[in-house]
């Protein structure tokens, strides 16, 4: 994982100008090379009545790393496009009772390749991603599966 270039810096502004739940949750981009983006929260903003991680929190951040990993491949390539998600899946699984980490990438057979020529040739296309908060060993302690949709400006 690299550290952020000024192209993740950009886009983290972007984010914290224009996302308010994401500026209060202190979210930062720790990390991407393009396949992957490891985005960041202090717990303490996060935090639930129990000490916890807020489920909500965790939500939003898997959801903002997926949506800035789609959003860093569309500007490291000039593509102007409005990014939504179109649906998505949460498992919670363990409790976070440290910082928040999420680690978005796309879904298993997923291919920047094929969503950029669909992008050239319909104007839109969609990618599905994964994100997973880290737990105890190779088990998540929560996991998202969300499907994006790019469309080009006019």
């Amino acid at each position: 994982m690299t550290t952020p270039d000024p192209t993740f810096a950009t886009l983290e502004r972007f984010i914290l100008d224009g996302i308010p739940l994401a500026r209060a949750m202190e979210a930062r981009i720790a990390g991407c090379d393009g396949e992957r983006l490891v985005m960041t929260a202090p717990l303490q903003p996060n935090i639930n009545d129990k000490g916890c991680a807020f489920g909500g929190s965790l939500a939003s951040l898997m959801t903002l790393a997926c949506w800035a990993l789609v959003e860093a491949n569309l500007r490291s390539r000039g593509e102007d496009c409005d990014l939504f998600v179109g649906d998505s899946s949460i498992r919670y699984l363990d409790p976070v009772w440290d910082d928040l980490r999420a680690e978005a990438s796309l879904a298993e057979g997923g291919d920047w390749a094929v969503f950029f020529r669909t992008l050239a040739t319909r104007g839109r296309a969609r990618a599905d991603l994964t994100c997973r908060v880290p737990g105890t060993g190779d088990k998540p302690a929560a996991s998202l599966v969300a499907r994006f949709v790019a469309k080009r400006r006019a």
